[in-house]
């Protein structure tokens, strides 16, 4: 099972104001890009999954092939700073999409 933080060069979340983390995932080879891409694995119902949050929630979610990368933006629970909050900057929120198995879903009737 190939996870996707095995393949990404960069993988990283941080603050997108304070009410919004962002996820930056960059790739330092157009092949390894390209899996992912075509994977099917990066979509909104994959990222509620791992994050436990509703659709609604996923703000973004933007494949940039010139960059080599793609972009997701979800909602906090709690915003940078308040009561509760323990990842004031949203650096420590990435892990989970590290984990994501990119390995292509099986073909019917294959």
């Amino acid at each position: 099972m190939t996870q996707l933080g095995q393949l990404a060069k960069v993988l990283r979340s941080k603050n997108s104001g304070p009410f919004e983390i962002t996820f930056d995932v960059l790739f330092d080879c157009k092949a390894q890009y390209d899996k992912v891409k075509q994977s099917g694995r990066i979509t909104k119902q994959a990222i509620c999954e791992l994050y436990q949050i509703k659709e609604e929630q996923v703000h973004h979610l933007v494949f940039f092939d010139q960059a080599l990368g793609f972009k997701i933006t979800i909602l906090r629970d709690i915003s940078s700073g308040s009561v509760g909050d323990r990842d004031v900057y949203g650096a420590q929120q990435h892990a989970p999409l590290m984990k994501l198995s990119i390995d292509p879903f099986p073909k019917k009737g294959g």
